[in-house]
């Protein structure tokens, strides 16, 4: 298989994991809620899954000592950047470019579960794809 088909092949199994964790626990809960639960059904479905990865800034080839944290990482491929806000501001993409940019990977989501249809709030983000 492809690389770029085995990313996309991960990225329909997120897609249909968060849609299932979307249907069971709904919209209005604390974003520490669907990230538990979203790792939880990744990993059921055989996916090996990083919680809270850091990821160090450099500066020309330079630590500044400043760490950001992916909120889950998988296959060590995709970057899932959770949410529970009212709406995907333009800054949350703006983080997983950035995410995606400092850890050299290629393809990351976007998830907002505060919306009553998760089509609406699951935006795929790509760098270099």
């Amino acid at each position: 298989m492809e690389y770029n088909d085995y990313l996309n092949e991960l990225g329909g199994i997120i897609l249909d994991s968060a849609i299932t964790v979307h249907k069971n626990l709904g919209p209005g809960l604390l974003e520490s809620a669907y990230h538990l639960a979203l790792k939880r059904e990744l990993e059921l479905r055989g996916l090996f899954v990083k919680s809270k990865v850091p990821v160090t800034l450099f500066y020309k080839d330079i630590d500044l000592g400043k760490s950001y944290e992916i909120d889950l990482l998988v296959e060590d491929e995709i970057i899932i950047e959770n949410k529970s806000s009212q709406d995907i501001n333009p800054i949350y993409i703006a983080q997983v470019i950035t995410y995606l940019k400092l850890s050299d990977k290629k393809l990351g989501y976007l998830i907002n579960f505060n919306v009553p249809l998760l089509k609406d709030g699951f935006k795929r983000v790509v760098n270099r794809f």
